[in-house]
């Protein structure tokens, strides 16, 4: 089971669109992810705000930075990034 992710991003921004595109395609295989928009808190802001996007695990907290494509998504998920 793939586990629960967050992509931290905010509207407008065409990097976050682009990371949207690559965990697409892991969606339909039951990847959940929440898309959380840094704009709605300010810690969030300063953590994220020179990093977005970012995909972060839920159960380990582990995070991964932008750019990164499906197959680092996948080792990513595995736990072996």
């Amino acid at each position: 089971m793939l586990p629960e992710c967050q992509l931290f991003g905010t509207l407008g921004c065409h990097l976050c669109e682009q990371a949207e595109e690559v965990l697409m395609p892991l969606v339909e295989y039951g990847l959940l992810v929440e898309l959380i928009d840094i704009a709605e808190r300010p810690d969030w802001v300063e953590d994220y705000a020179l990093r977005i996007p970012v995909l972060r695990r839920v159960d380990t907290g582990s995070e991964l930075d932008w750019p990164f494509e499906a197959e680092q998504v996948v080792s990513f998920l595995q736990g072996s990034t």
